[in-house]
């Protein structure tokens, strides 16, 4: 059956036909099913979160969340690798290499602390919820604090290597434990979110900076003999 609209005969079949959904590219797609599971996985936790909530919270079918990114386990793992990546992007950005090595440091907290200020969700899954779930999301967690590591035990060598002292092997241990303790710290502010996060990262430079930096040139604390 042919009718006239605005000047022009179309069928009613044609007229009934939904329009075509433009189609996204797989890299929006995907950062949209991401960024709807990351908010699942934050506030339901991963036992209790479901397809079918990341399904309609992303706006898309659940065949699709499983042709994309593949079920439950796989897209919780790509969840982890992503905001990884996010976190040590947004490290490596806030600081400069012509910055003196207390600087960077400085700021690598602050740009740490601003992103788990700005990416709740993101760190909750990232260190609360990997962390627990442990086994292959434990895995991935353990390589990003690996990265974390190198970048501060590179910093730690470079400041050593500037004063014209030979770096102290203890410098990737202590890499380890500033990593430990940001990450320590991180938990317990998200339970304290009235205090600010340039507070925080300076709560932690000043506790850690005045020993790194005697620990760079050999000089350490021994315990008074009884």
């Amino acid at each position: 059956m042919q009718v006239g609209i605005g000047g022009h005969r179309v069928s009613v079949e044609e007229e009934r036909k939904p329009a075509r959904v433009k189609r996204l590219p797989r890299e929006v797609r995907e950062r949209q099913i991401l960024d709807a599971a990351v908010r699942v996985f934050s506030q339901y936790g991963y036992h209790n979160a479901s397809m079918d909530e990341i399904s309609e919270v992303a706006g898309v079918s659940k065949p699709m969340i499983y042709a994309y990114l593949g079920h439950k386990e796989d897209l919780f793992a790509a969840c982890i690798r992503r905001e990884a990546t996010l976190l040590m992007e947004a490290i490596a950005a806030g600081v400069s290499s012509d910055l003196a090595p207390d600087m960077q440091l400085w700021h690598g907290l602050r740009a740490f602390f601003q992103f788990v200020g700005e990416q709740k969700q993101s760190w909750r899954v990232l260190h609360r919820q990997a962390t627990s779930q442990g086994g292959p999301f434990s895995e991935e967690l353990l390589a990003m604090r690996g990265r974390a590591i190198n970048l501060v035990d590179a910093l730690l060598v470079r400041s050593a290597t500037t004063r014209g002292e030979s770096p102290a092997k203890s410098t990737e241990a202590m890499a380890a434990a500033l990593v430990g303790a940001s990450e320590s710290l991180a938990d317990w502010w998200l339970d304290h979110p009235e205090v600010p996060d340039t507070t925080v990262a300076s709560w932690l430079m000043n506790l850690v900076w005045m020993g790194f930096g005697d620990l760079v040139t050999g000089t350490i604390w021994t315990p008074t003999p009884k």
